[in-house]
């Protein structure tokens, strides 16, 4: 065994410990911590490792699992969630970007075929770290997370054929009409053969091999379709990576492609990590200083190309200046695939010497620079749009908007949660207005009838549109963190009074958002953990107002219980007991063909069989103060009972079921 290989291999994985660590301090990508570690160890660095080939060798492997994890997520139903982002969105990116840079260079006399493959290397952004960033700010469901997504999807299926493409630039002269023509049809080829063996011979391959049971077996299989389906293309001519990536799509049509994923991710994230690392090796820091103003200037034309071109992008998407202007800055870097794409056009000679040394500086120096960016760029957009004096976008659909309510609800954000809510609102008739920034929703909405507007919630002047100052509510149900803030602070200067309700992800905003004005603030992850314990202790049997109770201190205290926050509160057990003995006033509504209907007050005797009196009874448009005993009772009446929590929840079983707390006992014929 070569212990020389052994000894620089360790050097490698002990370099990353630390560097990744370091960069999990600072909050950095572990894209840019790997860089740094190639860097730092490389022959352009501290030269601890000299000789690269090793590390070069299972870095190529490693793109081989990054393409083949690629084609594992190529799912017909996840792109069709985001499919115009998809399809427009990365379509124009790709294509603006590439055409731009080859204007561009063309007219510096950079030669065509050059020219286009370094378009290519310039219209790639980074997966990796724009949706880790994305990830960590809750943004991903944001309209800027949705748009990046999107466009990175796309241009991750894109490099498949550029990669397909560079040895047909690296030989234009060579090569002929015929012979592109017969490379296509070798690609087109082995697509169609993937597709036919996904849905005919690979499932029943697979299911022999799961019926084993031996998971040895599984996960072999499956490198074996991996680096057997890559081995393949490369004998046809093409690359390895194709291969890889055909692979992926074959397994993600069958039923098992999650277990694959389960099993190949660590082989996935240690071969990423050295090809990551290579990447950072090949930078010469020497020549690299020799021509540093030249490598700052691409830095600065890279950042302006992509990001005038993703502005575009997304205005055609029909998304306002804002959110263009955040997407812009979050895809405005090169991107881990350029260096899978340099490095197939290094071998092909597109890409040699001090370009090549220039072009990997660049490309580390955005990546470095991306989460600075992604940081201040709603900032950045707000300065912008009001130096520039840009209008925030507003789109009254159909002349309804908010003008002229009173007391309505503003609901900001027409996900999932905003339609369940204005459903609901339409049912109980109360006015509303929708607040939305997806205009393809937008739309949708509007040609059903509702009344929608498209602007951001956070702006004034939509505010105004929806008449905040008349409304009653709010009811922030977006999923953009910073939005959420901003539109809160905004709404409670406008209208201090109006009562704000927010959703939030993660319980660490809670505090942030009470402190800008919000009423009351929802956590998603609070309000599971409570109904998944409520629905434990109902099957303990535990009495429904002892959860209710439980339920009411938790809320009450902001969830200052499951956060840990309330060390210094009196034990839960006694806030209850309080809850309980406590009175409070409930509503019963009294049903079509419910047992209660057509009797007296004094026939049911509430407050003698329960402990609750009833103070007021609403009929209709009118309302009955202190009944008395012959008071009857109707279908459609509502009963509002005074008592403590344990005679409320009583009176509801009573009036309910007709029976009280004593065991055997019915009163429905009293």
């Amino acid at each position: 065994m070569d212990l020389f290989v052994l000894k620089e291999l360790v050097i490698v994985l002990a370099a990353s410990v630390l560097i990744i660590y370091l960069s999990h301090k600072l909050k950095l990508p572990s894209v840019v911590g790997f860089l740094l570690t190639g860097v730092l160890i490389g022959p352009g660095g501290l030269s601890l490792v000299k000789n690269t080939q090793t590390v070069n060798i299972l870095a190529e492997i490693g793109v081989v699992m990054l393409l083949f994890t690629i084609g594992l997520e190529f799912e017909p139903g996840r792109l069709k969630r985001i499919q115009r982002d998809f399809w427009a969105g990365g379509g124009i990116q790709v294509s603006l970007t590439t055409s731009a840079s080859v204007v561009i260079l063309v007219l510096l006399e950079v030669p065509l075929r050059e020219a286009v493959f370094y378009g290519f290397l310039v219209s790639l952004s980074s997966t990796a770290v724009v949706l880790k960033i994305l990830a960590d700010r809750g943004e991903t469901d944001a309209p800027q997370g949705r748009i990046s997504l999107g466009v990175l999807i796309f241009q991750d299926i894109a490099i498949v054929p550029m990669i397909a493409l560079v040895p047909v630039l690296a030989n234009v002269q060579k090569v002929s009409l015929g012979a592109i023509a017969l490379r296509f049809g070798l690609s087109a080829v082995a697509i169609g053969t993937a597709f036919v063996l996904a849905r005919y011979l690979m499932p029943r391959v697979l299911h022999l091999v799961v019926r084993t049971r031996i998971r040895e077996v599984f996960l072999i299989a499956t490198l074996f379709i991996c680096l057997g389906m890559a081995l393949l293309t490369s004998s046809l001519g093409l690359s390895l990576a194709l291969g890889a990536f055909l692979a992926g799509v074959v397994l993600a049509e069958s039923e098992y492609s999650h277990q694959v994923v389960s099993d190949i991710l660590p082989f996935k994230d240690v071969f990423n990590s050295l090809f990551f690392i290579s990447v950072g090796m090949l930078l010469d820091t020497g020549s690299v200083w020799r021509f540093k103003f030249m490598v700052l200037a691409l830095v600065v034309c890279i950042f302006l190309l992509k990001a005038v071109v993703v502005i575009l992008t997304v205005g055609i998407l029909g998304y306002g200046s804002r959110i263009a202007l955040i997407t812009a800055l979050a895809l405005a870097q090169i991107g881990e695939f350029s260096f899978v794409l340099a490095g197939v056009g290094r071998a092909n000679g597109l890409l040699a010497g001090d370009i090549f040394q220039a072009f990997i500086a660049s490309s580390i120096l955005t990546i470095l620079a991306t989460p600075f960016l992604i940081q201040v760029s709603p900032a950045l957009a707000d300065r912008t749009e009001r130096a520039l004096r840009w209008k925030k976008r507003t789109c009254a659909v159909g002349g309804k908007t908010g003008r002229g309510f009173e007391d309505h609800v503003i609901i900001a954000g027409y996900g999932l949660n905003g339609k369940n809510l204005a459903h609901v609102l339409k049912e109980a008739g109360i006015r509303y207005v929708i607040l939305e920034l997806n205009p393809v929703t937008v739309r949708a909405a509007a040609a059903e009838g509702e009344p929608i507007i498209f602007g951001d919630v956070s702006s004034r002047t939509i505010l105004e549109e929806a008449c905040v100052r008349g409304a009653k509510g709010i009811v922030f149900a977006i999923s953009d963190p910073l939005m959420t803030r901003r539109g809160v602070k905004a709404v409670k200067e406008l209208n201090p009074d109006i009562f704000v309700i927010v959703r939030t992800r993660y319980s660490s905003e809670i505090d942030d958002l009470l402190g800008l004005g919000a009423d009351d603030v929802i956590p998603e992850e609070f309000e599971t953990s409570i109904e998944i314990f409520i629905r434990v202790l109902e099957k303990y049997h535990m009495p429904r107002n002892v959860i209710d109770a439980q339920v009411k201190v938790l809320r009450g205290e902001c969830y200052g219980m499951l956060r840990g926050a309330c060390s210094a509160i009196r034990p839960i057990t006694e806030r209850i007991t309080d809850l309980l003995a406590a009175g409070t006033a409930e509503t019963f509504y009294v049903g079509k063909e419910a047992w209660p209907a057509g009797k007296t007050l004094g026939a049911l005797d509430l407050r003698g069989r329960t402990g609750a009196t009833v103070i007021a009874v609403v009929r209709g448009e009118e309302s009955f103060t202190s009944p008395g005993g012959e008071f009857e009772v109707r279908e459609q009446d509502i009963l509002i009972l005074a008592a403590s929590h344990r005679d409320i929840d009583r009176a509801f079983r009573y009036l309910t079921t007709g029976e009280t707390d004593d065991p055997g006992s019915s009163n429905r014929g009293a």
